[in-house]
Order: structure tokens, then C-alpha cells, then sequence
């Protein structure tokens, strides 16, 4: 080969490094520069619903993931809503999402998690596990997924002094924006639920819950003005269901509506199976009211001409009502 044409060769060579390098400069630069207005967006929007009494911290957040992820990275996370009377923290959060595609975001968020509320209500969760991803939209979130393992959850009313402990071996959270209308579907699986002072109150059980809130749509990334409380909001109960097992199962599905104060209110229609089963769970769970157990009990198959049997529920403002006026117990407010 001519002395020209190594030299012609090698310039070419030199031309493509030099292209190579400035391109990973760039971006490299564009890189940083994208995280850094990100992290002073992030921080201005958590700063945002300031007038609107809503505040939210992100504690030392930082942007890393460099050279093919970026995603925000938090010590703590706490939410502050002084309007509605109810606070959070959180444990760290990390994110990531690919930069070429950075509408979908997945995320892991630590425990534990503490909630209060005006009404007195604290609730505290751990978990093993949380994992959940995010599908953006120009609008905002379109769609979340959430999975956790081996949660605990502690609900403590300073109104009443009960506290209720759940534990859960497997959850799912599904929410999507169904137009201005929030679609959530929710399973739990292998679920416990014990009393203070009393024991295990049902074996465990797996439920399934499947709704739809009107005009809710923007609860799933915090646009909704409302923010996350459920005052003034009305839906649709498609399905709600609890499988003890063995057949014991319930399901209820109806319209619903919660006041401006928290209390709720709905038409929805009941059915059990298996009716002795039930009665034989709770009697064992409550014995000190197995008269009144048998009773309903046999109300029940009554009803619905056997082992199984459907209920029409009335409730106004709390109170529950059996075929719209029979008084059969009261719901607090959220």
C-alpha cells in the first residue's frame, strides 16, 4: 500500500475517534444537564401545592444512572397535607428509567411507612419488598403497578383505642387513568387480620377488589386537587371478594359515595357462600356472640334457601341497613 493511501486511511481514522469523542461528550454533558433540571423540576413540584397547603420532601435527592438509566434517588420522602389533616413519611426511594424510553419508570420504595390523620387515625407499614413501575404520558402517569411482599400493616384509633394489625404475603396495586375516572384493581394474598387484645379474628384469606372512582383520575400522580383523601367522591364497586377457603367466600359490588366528612354511603348487593362455614370461622373468633352468629346464620340461609345467600345493603351516611330498613350495624367515617 502506497504512502498516501495509509495516510488517507489513517486520517478517516482519526476523523471517526474525533466524531466518537465528541459525541460522548455531548452526551455526556446533555446527560448531566437533563439530571440537573430534573432534580430542580422535581423539587420545585414537590414545592408546588405549597398554596395549596400540600407540602412534600424529597430528602438529599439526587439524580444518578449515568450512562443509560437516569433516576431520582431519596434518603426520605414525606408528605404533608395540612388542608385534610394527614402527614407521611416514607423510607428511601430509588428510581430509574432507560433514556430511551423515559416514560416508563420503575422504582423501589424502603420501609417503614407512617401515616396520620385529622381523625385520629395512625397507620404504620412494613414490608420485604416494594417494587412498582410507571407508564407517563404528556398528561401525567397513564398507569402504575405496584408489588409487595410480606407487608405489615398497624392501624391504631385514637377515637376508639382499637388497633387492628394486617399482614399480607403477597399485594398487588394496579391503578389507569380511565379517561377523568381513576381504575384501581387490588389482590391480596394469604392475609391475616388480628385484634388488640383478641385473637386472630378470621383464618387467612385472599381478596380481590376491583373499582373505579369518578373524576379521580389524577390521585394516580398527585395532579388531583383533591389529593389522595376520598371526601367527596363517589365510584363504582365492581367487585370486591374474600376466599377464606373451603368455599367461604364473599363478594359485594354496588355504587358508592363518601360525604365531606369521611362518611360513606352506597347501595350494594351482598352474597355469601357457604353461610355455616362463616358463622363456624367467626364463632370460634368471637364466642362471647355465637347466639347472635347462629342467628344471622340462619337469617341468612333463610334468605338465600341454603348454604348460600344474597343481601341488598342500604347505606346512608354510615348506617347499614338489610333490605334498605333493617338497621344492622354502623360504619365510621375515613
Amino acid at each position: 500500500m502506497a504512502a498516501s493511501s495509509r495516510s488517507g486511511v489513517s486520517g478517516k481514522l482519526w476523523l471517526l475517534a474525533c466524531i466518537v469523542v465528541v459525541a460522548i461528550a455531548l452526551y455526556t454533558a446533555g446527560w448531566f444537564y437533563a439530571a440537573s433540571v430534573l432534580k430542580e423540576q422535581t423539587l420545585a413540584l414537590l414545592g408546588s401545592q405549597r398554596d395549596k397547603g400540600v407540602s412534600a420532601e424529597c430528602s438529599e435527592a439526587d439524580y444518578r444512572g449515568y450512562p443509560f438509566r437516569i433516576g431520582l434517588f431519596c434518603s426520605k420522602v414525606s408528605v404533608d397535607d395540612q388542608v385534610n389533616g394527614i402527614s407521611a413519611t416514607f423510607g428511601a426511594l430509588r428510581s430509574a428509567a432507560q433514556v430511551y424510553n423515559p416514560g416508563h419508570i420503575v422504582w423501589e420504595l424502603d420501609s417503614p411507612v407512617e401515616i396520620r390523620t385529622g381523625h385520629g387515625l395512625s397507620v404504620s407499614t412494613s414490608w420485604e419488598n416494594f417494587q412498582s413501575s410507571l407508564v407517563t404520558r404528556l398528561r401525567g402517569v397513564e398507569r402504575a403497578s405496584t408489588v409487595i411482599e410480606n407487608s405489615k400493616t398497624s392501624v391504631v384509633s385514637s377515637a376508639t383505642g382499637q388497633a387492628v394489625d394486617i399482614s399480607a404475603a403477597h399485594t398487588e396495586i394496579h391503578l389507569r387513568q380511565n379517561g377523568s375516572d381513576l381504575d384501581a384493581a387490588i389482590t391480596l394474598e394469604n392475609t391475616d387480620t388480628t385484634m388488640k387484645d383478641m385473637p386472630q379474628i378470621l383464618p387467612s384469606l385472599t381478596a380481590n377488589a376491583d373499582v373505579t372512582l369518578v373524576g379521580r383520575a389524577g390521585m394516580i400522580d398527585g395532579s388531583d386537587p383533591n389529593g389522595v383523601v376520598l371526601y367527596d367522591t363517589e365510584g363504582e364497586l365492581r367487585s370486591f371478594s374474600a376466599d377464606l377457603g373451603q368455599g367461604r367466600v364473599i363478594t359485594i359490588s354496588g355504587p358508592f359515595s363518601f360525604d365531606e366528612r369521611g362518611y360513606l354511603s352506597g347501595k350494594l348487593k351482598f352474597r355469601i357462600e357457604q353461610v355455616d362455614g362463616w358463622r363456624n370461622s367467626l364463632t370460634e373468633a368471637f364466642p362471647d356472640i355465637a347466639p347472635m352468629l347462629d342467628t344471622a346464620a340462619n337469617m341468612l340461609s333463610a334468605l338465600g334457601g341454603g348454604r348460600s345467600a344474597s343481601l341488598d345493603l342500604t347505606i346512608n351516611r354510615g348506617k347499614v341497613f338489610a333490605g334498605g330498613f333493617i338497621p344492622i350495624g354502623e360504619i365510621p367515617p375515613i
